[in-house]
């Protein structure tokens, strides 16, 4: 079975009101916020080990989440503050986890690349690369298995796509049939490699050999996405099995706080900023089809200030875990 084509989404209808427009920039804009500060907590000292914002990608969870049901799950990768925030966590206990706080959602042993909420459907940030394609099919199968609907959304960047256990996946989730939506957040870069030097072919197409369907969106158009993928769900709910979706995308920052992003130029950087950015770009079209005030705006920015310096004082504060924390959640006691 052959891959769609490349999708071109741009103009296609969306339904969408008011109220859902101010909540897809207020979405936004908070990960925005919060991942410019986690910046800065990093720089001074306050966040330790490795920190990957998502800045610029911001779009792409927004988009997908838009369209799920209330029991599909959400498994990701290491750069998954934003899409914790989607799925419903708060921002104070993502910070405090950040930190290294008590308070975290993982009582601070976890930090960045292991945010985690059960509550929320949300399985996890993962430090092994291509571990969330494993995991996510694992998820599909227990859905599957509850007979609930549920699809498991499965996040992977392009170089983790790479990866063999990728391609294990593929087979067993297409062989059982299994409802998970495998997306690859190609921000154009695997760490400092660029697609050109690290990816053969197209990755939406990689699922062409065990019959699974893949397209390939714009992931700094809203609107594109949220099509693509409530079109990918549709399919999946029906009982067709796994679909790929890649989102091409962008993120501003370094692979990591470490990297000083040297492999690209500043106008390639500055192009996506100025030109693509989805924050900027839903703003405009809100407020030049009068959809909203730049006062309306302005008041969902403060709050947003308000909702960051509420996180980033709860945090802050938090004590650091016991040294009995050290022993806890290790093991699961077995009942004879």
């Amino acid at each position: 079975m052959a891959a769609s084509k490349k999708s071109n989404l741009k103009n296609a209808p969306v339904s969408h009101s008011v109220e859902e427009l101010k909540k897809y920039y207020k979405d936004m804009l908070l990960m925005r916020r919060f991942e410019e500060k986690a910046g800065q907590l990093y720089g001074m000292g306050l966040i330790g080990g490795f920190c990957h914002l998502y800045n610029g990608q911001e779009a792409v969870v927004t988009g997908i989440q838009s369209v799920q049901e209330p029991q599909d799950t959400v498994v990701t990768t290491y750069r998954e503050h934003a899409h914790a925030l989607i799925a419903g966590m708060e921002p104070k206990e993502i910070m405090a986890e950040l930190t290294g706080r008590s308070g975290g959602c993982s009582a601070g042993k976890g930090g960045s690349m292991h945010i985690f909420s059960a509550e929320n459907n949300f399985y996890g940030g993962h430090g092994i690369v291509g571990a969330s394609s494993a995991i996510g099919t694992g998820l599909a199968f227990a859905h599957k298995y509850k007979e609930d609907r549920g699809v498991c959304v499965a996040y992977m960047g392009d170089g983790a796509a790479n990866q063999g256990q990728v391609a294990e996946c593929y087979n067993m989730a297409a062989l059982w049939k299994l409802p998970v939506l495998y997306v690859i957040e190609n921000n154009k870069y695997a760490m400092g490699t660029s697609c050109q030097r690290h990816c053969a072919g197209e990755l939406y197409k990689r699922g062409e050999g065990y019959g699974i369907k893949g397209e390939q969106v714009d992931g700094m158009d809203l609107f594109a996405i949220k099509a693509a993928a409530k079109k990918a769900l549709d399919y999946i709910r029906s009982g067709n099995g796994p679909y790929i979706l890649e989102v091409m995308t962008y993120r501003y920052r370094g692979h990591s706080m470490s990297d000083p992003g040297k492999y690209r130029t500043k106008e390639e950087v500055a192009s996506y900023k100025d030109e693509r950015d989805p924050i900027s770009n839903l703003k405009e079209k809100l407020i030049n089809e009068k959809l909203a005030t730049e006062d309306e705006l302005k008041a969902i920015a403060n709050e947003i200030k308000d909702i960051i310096k509420e996180a980033v004082d709860f945090a802050t504060n938090c004590p650091e875990p016991e040294p009995s924390e050290l022993w806890t959640d290790v093991l699961v006691p077995v009942e004879e």
